[in-house]
């Protein structure tokens, strides 16, 4: 599903990131990026003792813990808007989290896609086999780190798109995108190309903090996910209305920055 809405798509790719159950009103921040011009969403699961959430992310799961968030209640809330839901929800969680919940909930609210970075991808195959049966897409994770031989494994097993994580290190703003996120790209799209199954999108995350460097990652990938910066702005009292024109701002810089280039859904085709 999450391919085929980026495929539709046919531009850069846009996914804002939202904490479950940060503010009484979180619901209201799906509708705000999907009208902004958000392709997909990515939802947190607040978790307690992350591994890859930096300063900012971690602050949002306390906030929302403190709230008295619970993954039964977040859940139950994508299930309440998701009729109202035009792009594909993807959940960001942990591996004892996620395989406690299971796919089968995941999908019953609505949930597209699945993001769990503790997952080894030695691991990866029964939960992947359990997402499918479920309609869900398990999205895997490539770092600069990643041998070329994994990465080859990593796009052939990743469903919906392959995470690029531009730095080595957790999640938050940066000054300037990493230098190596275009290179890591360049990696992912050879190895996808000397494996049997045609190239999944590449999205880069962890970092992306400004419209101009939305830009720059979109035209190094398929698209952005973006994160702490939007998260920020909510735990210094940013409403749905103020992130609608955050997320707008993301997506004409990267309309803009790429227009240029040449769309996903104008390549995937033919890449294999």
């Amino acid at each position: 599903m999450i391919e085929a809405a980026f495929r539709a798509a046919r531009r850069s790719l846009l996914v804002p990131y939202i904490t479950g159950g940060l503010t009484p009103d979180w619901t209201d921040y799906l509708l705000a990026y999907q009208e902004a011009g958000a392709d997909a969403i990515e939802v947190g699961l607040p978790f307690s003792d992350p591994m890859l959430d930096g300063t900012t992310i971690q602050q949002a799961s306390d906030r929302a813990l403190a709230r008295g968030a619970t993954t039964g209640g977040i859940l139950t809330g994508l299930a309440a808007v998701s009729g109202r839901l035009r792009v594909p929800i993807i959940v960001m969680t942990y591996a004892n989290l996620a395989l406690r919940v299971g796919m089968h909930r995941l999908a019953q609210a609505g949930v597209s896609g699945l993001i769990v970075p503790d997952l080894p991808l030695e691991e990866s195959a029964e939960p992947a086999a359990a997402a499918a049966a479920e309609g869900v897409d398990l999205v895997l994770l490539a770092a600069p780190s990643t041998p070329d031989a994994r990465l080859r494994e990593i796009c052939a097993r990743s469903r919906g798109f392959v995470y690029a994580v531009s730095l080595m290190g957790t999640t938050g703003e940066r000054d300037e995108l990493p230098p190596g996120a275009a290179a890591l790209v360049r990696r992912i799209r050879a190895a996808a190309d000397a494996g049997p199954t045609r190239r999944l999108p590449v999205l880069i995350g962890f970092g992306v903090s400004t419209p101009a460097q939305a830009a720059e990652a979109g035209r190094a990938g398929d698209g952005v996910i973006v994160a702490s910066v939007l998260m920020r702005r909510v735990l210094d009292g940013a409403t749905a209305d103020d992130l609608r024109s955050d997320v707008a701002a993301l997506r004409t810089a990267l309309d803009l920055g790429v227009s240029t280039g040449t769309p996903y859904a104008e390549v995937s085709g033919d890449r294999r």
